[in-house]
């Protein structure tokens, strides 16, 4: 069953395409604060409905050596900001359940990794908060099984719940997208697709994930055109030197035509009444 909600000024499920996007993690505040103004003006002189994201912790990199963030408590302090200097939602992943309630402090949505979307406890944290709750699905979660996510969370209280599609894992180092799983996971809740995370070939770059972002608006095209809720990109303004996932990332610049295409996909797709 779809749920329809709102998140702040955007509308989920109601037949609106909204946007969620933003780099990776917070490499700065400045640079968090540049890239949530620059497609804040894109996305407002388009009419889409936006969600900014970021990460203030990737705690999943690939590598121990890799760039995290500026952990939890700077993280909310530089999210909070950004929502209230720009009157953005915001979203942002969490990964363990005692993370939850001081997150759901500073942000909108709280986003459930998609190698954790099976962890019941941070599930229920996350519900508990009263904030929506984003939940990825994994990459090795047939899109069937993505129900009982769905269900743990409404059963612990929190009907605002949506479902992202990030690709599946094909071999190793590649994913692949089956389009029919949007129509699956649509019938247990609004639906946002990853065009950025579903063109990343894990781990592929020793101890680096690469990508293959020229394919981005080939499967966000096919997403939009399937009836998808919403779009998730990850967009950043250099990403050859972007500190977390600049290999699958979309360059900023390129943002503006891909939304104005998205939008016409979406307008012509529409059920006719």
């Amino acid at each position: 069953m779809t749920e329809e909600f709102e998140i702040g000024s955007v509308h989920v499920g109601h037949g609106e395409l909204f946007l969620i996007a933003g780099p990776c993690v917070i490499e700065s505040e400045a640079h968090a604060r540049t890239m949530a103004d620059a497609i804040q003006r894109i996305t407002g002189d388009l009419g889409i409905p936006y969600i900014f994201k970021a990460s203030y912790d990737k705690a999943n990199r690939t590598s121990g050596k890799s760039f995290r963030g500026p952990g939890l408590k700077e993280g909310c302090r530089i999210l909070r900001g950004i929502a209230r200097a720009t009157g953005l939602p915001v979203l942002t992943d969490v990964h363990q359940p005692a993370d939850c309630a001081p997150v759901a402090e500073a942000v909108d949505v709280l986003q459930i990794p998609a190698f954790l979307c099976r962890q019941t406890d941070l599930l229920l944290a996350a519900a508990a908060t009263g904030r929506a709750v984003n939940v990825k699905k994994g990459q090795f979660v047939a899109p069937q099984d993505m129900r009982h996510a769905t269900e743990k969370i409404r059963e612990a209280g929190n009907a605002r719940v949506f479902l992202t599609e990030r690709g599946a894992s094909f071999g190793y180092n590649n994913l692949v997208v089956d389009m029919r799983s949007l129509a699956i996971l649509r019938g247990f809740a609004p639906v946002v697709f990853d065009g950025t995370h579903s063109v990343q070939m894990p781990s592929a770059q020793n101890g680096v994930s690469g990508g293959q972002p020229e394919f981005i608006p080939v499967l966000t095209r096919a997403a939009v055109a399937a009836g998808v809720d919403g779009i998730f990109l990850e967009v950043h303004d250099d990403p050859a030197h972007a500190k977390s996932d600049g290999a699958n990332a979309l360059d900023l610049k390129r943002l503006r035509p891909l939304l104005e295409t998205l939008l016409a996909i979406h307008a012509a797709a529409k059920p006719k009444k």
